[in-house]
């Protein structure tokens, strides 16, 4: 019975795995494949560069998981997070290179403090306060960014429709109260290889 109850489990986990997979793009979670810009041959191509560096990140140090962040968007690759010593930051960048189809490498890994909650906690305001922002202006299309803080610096990655949406993306950016710098990794559908038709 135990094992019978042992196997469900896993198989639910393994099928509601597949399900996420297929119906959410590079961005994660409320990202659907019909919301992105790309191809979905380029969203696949993507998403099995993702795979692959994560898969590396992970051989290489386990506490990459939880600590190192990549998105990658038509062959580009944005590094995230937060790493021990500067050889880290630099063996990571070397990996993200050896990826078969990566076009270009943006490392924005920062070198770890001690941790400050009260800067924590600024920084996930900060986000949160960008995101709102996002959804509610009725110029942008919020599910095609991700958005980082890093002590009051704003990372944002994604795919803008138009100069005019990006543009609009970096304004709502810059108003938010405490922001020290935004440093926006924003392509335009044009820039990308192939797009939908």
């Amino acid at each position: 019975m135990k094992n019978k109850l042992l196997t469900s489990l896993l198989l639910l986990v393994l099928l509601s795995s597949c399900v996420g997979t297929s119906s959410t793009g590079i961005f994660g979670t409320g990202v659907t494949v019909a919301m992105d810009p790309r191809t979905l041959g380029t969203q696949i191509d993507d998403s099995i560069m993702d795979k692959s560096l994560d898969a590396k990140l992970l051989s290489m140090n386990k506490s990459y998981l939880l600590n190192v962040k990549t998105k990658i968007l038509d062959g580009r690759i944005f590094i995230t997070g937060k790493v021990d010593t500067v050889e880290e930051k630099l063996n990571i960048t070397k990996m993200a290179w050896e990826i078969k189809g990566a076009r270009s490498v943006k490392n924005d890994l920062k070198i770890k403090d001690e941790f400050n909650f009260k800067q924590s906690a600024k920084d996930i305001l900060i986000t949160s306060q960008l995101r709102s922002a996002l959804i509610f202006n009725k110029n942008t299309k919020a599910v095609n960014y991700n958005i980082d803080t890093y002590k009051k610096k704003i990372y944002i990655y994604g795919i803008a429709e138009t100069s005019e949406e990006k543009d609009e993306v970096i304004n709502e950016a810059k108003q938010i109260l405490d922001v020290e710098d935004v440093i926006a990794s924003i392509l335009l559908v044009d820039d990308l290889r192939i797009q939908k038709n």
